[in-house]
């Protein structure tokens, strides 16, 4: 295995008590319980109907056809029944019509039933899984795969769904064929009935044990496919950067290793699988044959060893019919063991990941921030994504209201860690953050973030129209409030010129249009929600200097009159901002404003030296340049 190619393992979303699978039919089976009433009615009735044509045939071939006995029907009066044999053919045929009619109907009543209960609850589990891991902390995602997530969200979901849809039917049939043969069978020959159930001690145990083997099974099967998923997704998304390093066969390997984690898991349960149902349907078999063999012997020669009285034709032909019946419902428990298992490892994964802790958390009686004037003071402010590395440390400054601050130093040097912290994404490990003079953590997350808008250097676009980009996450806003913001970033005019206008697709991620051109479309999205307190994280720099032009001017716009902080490479860009903070290694090592930063000799004119010839004119001063 190459060495970049990760071991680790993404499938643990967080430890669960008891039976997952129970706990979420719980939850979200109570809501809908009249539809998984209405599909166990039918198929309790649907099995019991399937168990009348067997029993009237005996009846019929020992009463009517021979004359052996009295023409009787379990649990029906004799003054109901006709007296001519005639007329009891015609009762008997007219019961076995009526059954198979009677179960089809039944077992379109369990169809419809169950298939409604598990779609609904399939939704509802959806639903709230997502809100749940959309709730969780930034630390969460930068553990997990994209992959594993969306494979509880679609595969694991989906297996909780065909698990209530047919596996529970069927265990209900099973149950109700079991009991219903074996009471119609003890009442028929409680002697024979002995011989026919013989199997079912053994069968039991054998399930027990397969359910203890193949549950891990499952579980690392689960795994897997979460796994493939995962790379998969990458693989596809990242086809530009596959196909121009030509690194096609780099990948066939690496999806050749996951392929293989996933043939892996399927073939030990297939395995397991595969000596589980073979011996089912042995053992079964086994008794289908000793009933078979004993009631013939009996009836050719008499009861055979312990056994005694009479057992009639129409009795054994009943016999073998139920017992067939009997064998096949008892061979498929391994269908549903497996449907189980299964069902029960995606259900712990479903549980896992709603039950996954949360550490950025809301008081709900927060400080509310309704106008905020935009004052930011960080406080010596320490903090590690991961314990003993530290990324920030004893970071203090304080940004007035309407100042622009500026963020300069080397790259990983902890600059966008401190916008991630003031939208509480993060919480600090140590010291504190304020807005307005309060604790962001005492404030609602809800206020927080809405007075905080981003504009960075990685764009990210939903795959839907422009405008609805432009308007995301100010949903309400009108097409006159929409195309104003356009003009504002400077994106009107290439946007007049797509296809479809406002109305265009711009693919996933904005994949259909150029970068400076995403940025812009950003900044109206920005500009559209009006926040008082601006973040630009390398706005700029991965543009042509002509759009970058363009952009900085959209800047200019946006942050007139709003706290802003910058977080930036290019110096020449930040030169005017009131002040510049340089950050090595997670700390403040210089402050203060272009000029004095220069005269002291230090980092920043080292960094500013070294960027001089090249830097491009600050977006204030191209603002002011084409005013002019």
């Amino acid at each position: 295995m190459h060495p970049w190619f990760s071991t680790d393992d993404p499938v643990d979303l967080g430890p669960v008590e008891g039976d997952p699978l129970a706990r979420l039919l719980r939850q979200y089976g109570r809501a809908e319980w009249p539809l998984f009433l209405a599909g166990l009615v039918g198929s309790l009735l649907g099995r019991t109907t399937g168990l009348v044509p067997p029993l009237v045939l005996g009846v019929t071939i020992d009463a009517v056809l021979s004359g052996r006995t009295p023409y009787a029907l379990p649990l029906v009066p004799s003054g109901w029944l006709p007296t001519a044999s005639l007329d009891q053919l015609y009762l008997s045929f007219g019961l076995i019509v009526a059954a198979f009619a009677l179960g089809v109907g039944f077992t379109w009543l369990q169809g419809v039933g169950m298939s409604v209960f598990s779609n609904r609850v399939q939704h509802a589990v959806r639903v709230d899984t997502y809100a749940a891991m959309q709730r969780l902390d930034m630390a969460f995602f930068d553990d997990k795969q994209t992959g594993q997530l969306l494979s509880v969200l679609n595969n694991d979901v989906r297996n909780l769904k065909s698990f209530l849809d047919s596996t529970v039917g069927g265990a209900i049939q099973l149950v109700v064929t079991v009991v219903g043969i074996a009471g119609v069978l003890f009442w028929l020959n409680a002697q024979l009935a002995l011989v026919t159930l013989v199997a079912v001690p053994l069968l039991t145990v054998f399930t027990l044990w397969f359910m203890r083997r193949i549950r891990p099974l499952y579980r690392d099967l689960r795994g897997a496919v979460g796994e493939l998923n995962t790379r998969l997704e990458a693989n596809i998304g990242g086809m530009e950067v596959i196909k121009t390093t030509t690194a096609e066969g780099y990948e066939d390997a690496r999806i050749t290793e996951a392929s293989k984690g996933y043939y892996d898991a399927a073939l030990a349960v297939v395995r397991l699988d595969y000596l589980y149902n073979p011996t089912m349907d042995l053992l079964a078999g086994v008794a289908f044959a000793a009933t078979f063999l004993i009631g013939g012997v009996w009836l050719v020669s008499g009861p055979p060893g312990p056994f005694t009285g009479e057992l009639l034709v129409g009795e054994f032909v009943t016999f073998l019919f139920m017992t067939q019946r009997f064998v096949d419902p008892l061979a498929g428990v391994g269908r549903i063991v497996n449907a189980y298992e299964n069902a029960r490892a995606s259900a712990e994964r479903i549980v896992g990941l709603v039950e996954t802790p949360v550490t950025v958390t809301e008081d709900p009686a927060g400080v509310p921030l309704p106008t905020p004037t935009g004052r930011i003071a960080f406080e010596d402010v320490s903090f590690a994504y991961r314990e003993g590395v530290p990324v920030l440390e004893g970071v203090s400054f304080v940004a007035e209201p309407g100042d622009t601050v500026a963020l300069v130093g080397s790259t990983g040097a902890g600059k966008s860690t401190v916008a991630k912290l003031l939208v509480r994404l993060y919480d600090v490990g140590e010291g504190r953050i304020t807005v307005d003079g309060h604790d962001v953590r005492d404030l609602r997350l809800s206020d927080l973030r809405r007075a905080v808008g981003y504009v960075g250097q990685d764009v990210f676009l939903f795959d839907g129209s422009v405008r609805e980009n432009v308007a995301y996450g100010a949903f309400d806003a009108s097409e006159e409030d929409i195309e104003a913001a356009a003009r504002a970033a400077e994106a009107h005019g290439f946007i007049a010129e797509l296809p479809e206008g406002y109305d265009t697709r711009i693919g996933e991620r904005g994949i259909k249009l150029s970068g400076g051109q995403r940025q812009r479309v950003s900044i109206a999205r920005a500009m559209l929600q009006d926040p008082d307190i601006l973040v630009l994280d390398e706005a700029t720099s991965a543009v042509d200097t002509e759009t970058e032009g363009a952009i900085q001017r959209a800047l200019a716009r946006l942050t007139d009159g709003k706290t802003t902080l910058v977080i930036a490479h290019r110096l020449s860009t930040v030169r005017d901002a009131d002040t510049v903070l340089v950050i090595e290694d997670g700390t403040v090592v210089e402050s203060g404003n272009h000029d004095e930063l220069l005269a002291l000799g230090g980092r920043y004119a080292t960094l500013w030296n070294a960027q001089a010839d090249l830097a491009p004119l600050p977006f204030d001063v191209v603002l002011t340049a084409t005013e002019d």
